[in-house]
């Protein structure tokens, strides 16, 4: 655990959930294994959307769509969100998800590889939210930059990998070595990158949230 066990519990007990329709999502995606963002990083995207207040909202990685309709409820009814996703077995479940809950009008399904999909993409957005394979949020950035507003905001989630982002190179599982290592680039690259403003939070799995401050970002290769 990134924080101590009982303090996630305690703090996850305060919360009041996101309605019926969602809270049951969550409990249908828990019993399936369907990975969604955790209770805490709920709360906090919720608080980050009161402050940013978008009206676009581009989000790398739908699975069954619980993290768009989250932002799909919480922000203003001319805000629209277009969300990426590329496993096939999920996408026709997000878009049942998204009929149930009456938002099909809000929420814009891309189906495809997000590399080749961000590529084709020009409008840009207030806020992208990254939650996807965490080993490509590298291969992501250039494009989520240029996409990306001035002055908008960037969360990237699960980003500290259950604590595994602090450990050595050889504690770390061999499986997970490769994206270990991408992403302390990642959060490298979001750290020093002149016209990014990055702080990184231990909410969840981690979340980075990088507010893009110049025009041009210029990425060292």
């Amino acid at each position: 655990m990134i924080i101590d066990e009982r303090m996630t519990v305690y703090i996850n007990s305060l919360d009041t959930g996101n309605g019926a329709f969602l809270d049951d999502l969550a409990e249908k995606a828990a019993s399936r294994e369907i990975p969604i963002i955790r209770q805490d990083m709920q709360s906090f995207l919720k608080v980050l959307l009161a402050i940013q207040k978008p009206k676009r909202i581009l989000e790398v990685g739908t699975a069954v769509g619980f993290s768009a309709l989250l932002m799909a409820q919480n922000t203003a009814p001319d805000c629209h969100i277009t969300t990426i996703e590329k496993y096939e077995k999920r996408i026709p479940q997000a878009r049942a998800n998204f009929a149930a809950a009456g938002m099909e009008e809000k929420i814009t399904l891309l189906e495809g590889d997000a590399c080749e999909v961000l590529r084709a993409l020009s409008e840009p957005y207030d806020l992208i939210f990254m939650d996807a394979a965490k080993g490509q949020y590298l291969h992501f950035l250039p494009d989520v930059l240029r996409l990306l507003r001035t002055g908008g905001m960037l969360v990237s989630d699960n980003v500290l990998q259950d604590g595994d982002i602090i450990e050595s190179h050889y504690a770390v599982e061999r499986r997970n070595r490769t994206i270990y290592k991408r992403m302390r680039e990642y959060l490298y690259v979001l750290k020093h990158t002149d016209g990014l403003l990055t702080s990184i939070v231990a909410v969840g799995d981690g979340a980075a949230i990088t507010v893009k401050q110049k025009e041009k970002i210029i990425l060292e290769e």
